[in-house]
């Protein structure tokens, strides 16, 4: 049977032991001195396996501890912030490294600061495995610094601090999903025309011939500059390629919204 937290002093809470917690638990060796809870208790196995002593109950995990790492699904974020709360110690430090927006996690900020708790947002970009404790971590609020120098004492190696103000840091986790996932989903609906048309090497090939390695912040002003300039022409083009799909079997979601970016972006002029 584990042992549940007692007296045994808590450096570190964790709420939510999926992933993300077990991989940080199972690399980081924090030993007895984390105390863990998750909604389901057959985590609580995974809990001890890894040395995190596991919790009756919420409240049970956060007493006494200064650092609790909110790890829970994004649908669960705030109301984990609204639950835990009253249960922190005087002055601990909520991190709320869940993927949600700027708004949200504001919200989640109000809760912990009327409990006395505080409050800090912290963005993981890129996935915990196979990254582990190097995962990049950007902390923003008023107390970001604090926040930053005991996750680094917890053994996270790439932490940034990028501002003290409550949503920033997942602002910019937000808005470069948008890229990032976006990039995914478009490599689906090519690959999946691709494979149907029996052109997926040629398609692929013809990428990386005309593939342009730049900066982001290079690429990012060229690629408004052609859509202000040329916006309708790759509009229309881009209505054929939504055809194309279409005659394949293929629903062009992606393609479809490609058109009315294109479109309305014509004619705005450079912004970068």
């Amino acid at each position: 049977m584990a042992h549940r937290c007692g007296p045994m002093k808590t450096d570190l809470a964790l709420i939510g032991f999926g992933e993300a917690g077990s991989t940080f638990a199972a690399t980081a060796g924090w030993g007895g001195r984390a105390c863990g809870y998750d909604i389901l208790p057959a985590r609580e196995l995974a809990m001890a396996e890894h040395g995190v002593r596991p919790a009756a109950c919420a409240a049970e995990a956060l007493q006494g501890a200064p650092l609790v790492l909110s790890l829970v699904t994004a649908d669960a974020a705030f109301a984990a912030a609204r639950d835990c709360a009253p249960h922190l110690a005087h002055g601990a430090i909520w991190c709320d490294m869940n993927s949600v927006a700027p708004g949200t996690k504001r919200a989640a900020a109000a809760e912990i600061g009327a409990a006395g708790g505080r409050y800090a947002d912290v963005a993981v970009l890129a996935p915990v495995n196979p990254a582990r404790m190097n995962v990049p971590l950007l902390v923003s609020g008023s107390c970001a610094e604090a926040a930053a120098s005991l996750l680094r004492e917890a053994g996270f190696a790439s932490v940034r601090v990028v501002g003290t103000e409550v949503g920033r840091a997942s602002a910019i986790k937000m808005i470069r999903s948008v890229m990032i996932k976006g990039i995914e989903a478009l490599t689906d609906e090519m690959m999946a025309a691709a494979e149907v048309a029996g052109v997926v090497d040629e398609v692929l090939s013809s990428l990386d011939a005309s593939d342009k390695a730049m900066p982001w912040e290079s690429r990012a002003a060229y690629n408004l500059e052609r859509m202000h300039t040329h916006g309708l022409r790759r509009a229309a083009e881009m209505e054929e390629s939504a055809r194309t799909l279409e005659s394949l079997g293929v629903e062009p979601l992606m393609t479809r919204q490609t058109v009315r970016r294109q479109r309305d972006a014509a004619g705005k002029g450079t912004s970068l």
